[in-house]
């Protein structure tokens, strides 16, 4: 008898990719398949691994893709097969995350299963706008409501809610707030107690109103708020009103940026800007796949060995030890243009300096892609291949269609294919999504490749550097507030 899977039921957070629980991610990094939510962050996704399905269960107020019925029988198909599976719901699957009606459905079939929480949007948005739920001053209770049941009738106890609780969380109540304000103004609420509508909280996207419970509903009308939002009543939403809050403030808010990739490595260039609150998709992931060690390369008879990747010097030094050659014994001078490869020579002892390739030497040149400067006289060993992860397209299709991102950046020519291959998954060329976002091109040789790809280049920027890049996107915020 096959071996019978497991379920996690995962809480992925509010939204803000950086919320979600170190447990979670662990579950994610195993997961053989992961049904998620409309709510959840699709950067979460890219967390995965190459061979992950990817099941979307995205539901929508007015209409289900899928009904949760065919989402439970979903979760015992793949669980009986032996699959790891992974049930990522937003925020936490115990609050109106039917979770507890899920995991009961796998009971008769003997599944196991484990239910992992995550930081619930009631809470923290709320933060994310400046705002604690309790205040020694102002609410010592809180409760959080849904004002509907499954039939969309009302199941809310109104004067218990309305006298006894300090402050009140509403998820999902956006188009039920002339019932909510009316029906908590009834039962005693002060017309005049202050009220926050929050959409999208802890996303770069986030908007808040705020205004009284007698004039919350109109103003959202207004202000064309829509959920996912959530309302908060109590004296403790009229703090920091008239201020811009802590989230809203970084320099970079609202900003959202697909960065080309062209290599599995890592820079520190989506860092920097997020770390001034810009919401940075990497594209696309890939996956590296070492290659065989030749035969008949003869590491003694080169005068300079040239890397051109981190990856190349990691394929090279576990060469070395499945050769049993010590290091000491290799002659060759040691050469690299690439500063994530001289870092990881720095790793290993090496200190390259300022040293320049010689032009008339022998070499033996190691990477993913033959340069065009070797030689007749070099030496190229493909060390390894860079297999982008289909995920990543389907990532960037739920990015799209939600509209999370508006800034293409191209750091290298390189870049631009990885782009120009998953938009063809979207049905998309490169001049229809130039319609639709700006493209940044990081210099002339990037802005050269992207026009022959079909892009119209935005702004190709002066300097190439990731400090340019982030001046040039600090006036554009300039620009947009003025």
């Amino acid at each position: 008898m096959d071996k019978t899977g497991f379920v996690s039921f995962v809480g992925a957070g509010p939204g803000d990719a950086g919320l979600i629980t170190s447990k979670a991610l662990e579950r994610l990094k195993l997961a053989d398949v992961i049904l998620y939510d409309r709510l959840v962050n699709p950067l979460l996704l890219e967390e995965c691994g190459p061979h992950t399905l990817l099941v979307y269960c995205g539901k929508l107020p007015d209409r289900h893709l899928l009904r949760q019925e065919s989402i439970n029988d979903l979760l015992i198909q793949y669980a009986l097969e032996g699959k790891n599976v992974v049930r990522l719901k937003g925020g936490d699957p115990g609050v109106f995350g039917r979770v507890g009606e899920e995991a009961l459905a796998l009971e008769p079939y003997n599944i196991a299963y484990e239910i992992i929480p995550g930081i619930t949007s009631g809470i923290a948005a709320p933060l994310y706008v400046g705002v604690p739920v309790t205040h020694r001053n102002l609410s010592t209770s809180f409760a959080i409501v849904t004002a509907h049941n499954q039939k969309g009738s009302s199941t809310v106890d109104w004067q218990s809610l309305a006298k006894g609780i300090d402050t009140i969380a509403f998820y999902m109540g956006v188009k039920s707030l002339d019932e909510i304000t009316e029906n908590l103004m009834k039962y005693g609420r002060n017309p005049d107690e202050p009220v926050k509508v929050i959409q999208w909280g802890t996303l770069g996207k986030q908007r808040t109103i705020t205004a009284t419970l007698a004039t919350i509903a109109e103003k959202s009308r207004a202000d064309h708020l829509s959920n996912p939002a959530i309302t908060l009543v109590g004296k403790v939403a009229g703090l920091g009103q008239g201020q811009t809050n802590w989230f809203e403030r970084q320099p970079l808010f609202n900003t959202h940026i697909l960065l080309a990739r062209s290599s599995a490595q890592i820079g520190k260039g989506a860092k920097q800007l997020q770390d001034l609150g810009a919401e940075v998709f990497e594209y696309p992931r890939f996956q590296v796949q070492a290659n065989e060690y030749p035969d008949d390369v003869n590491l003694f008879e080169y005068d300079q060995i040239h890397f051109k990747s981190e990856e190349a010097v990691t394929w090279f030094f576990n060469w070395l030890s499945e050769k049993k050659i010590d290091i000491r014994q290799i002659k060759a001078g040691i050469y690299s243009d690439s500063g994530a490869a001289q870092h990881a020579l720095k790793r290993v002892g090496i200190q390259i300096g300022h040293k320049s390739l010689q032009t008339k030497a022998k070499s033996l040149i190691l990477g993913a892609t033959k340069p065009s400067e070797c030689k007749e006289t070099d030496t190229y060993v493909e060390t390894h291949q860079q297999i982008p992860f289909t995920q990543s397209n389907h990532t960037l299709k739920r990015l799209y269609d939600e509209q999370r991102f508006e800034i293409v950046v191209f750091p290298n020519a390189k870049s631009i294919a990885g782009v120009v291959n998953g938009i063809k998954e979207l049905a998309l060329t490169p001049a229809e999504l130039s319609t639709k976002v700006q493209i940044i091109c990081f210099g002339q040789a990037s802005e050269k490749a992207a026009i022959e790809a079909g892009f119209t280049v935005t702004y190709t920027l002066s300097k190439p550097s990731w400090h340019t890049l982030t001046d040039w996107l600090l006036d554009l915020k300039k620009e947009v507030k003025a």
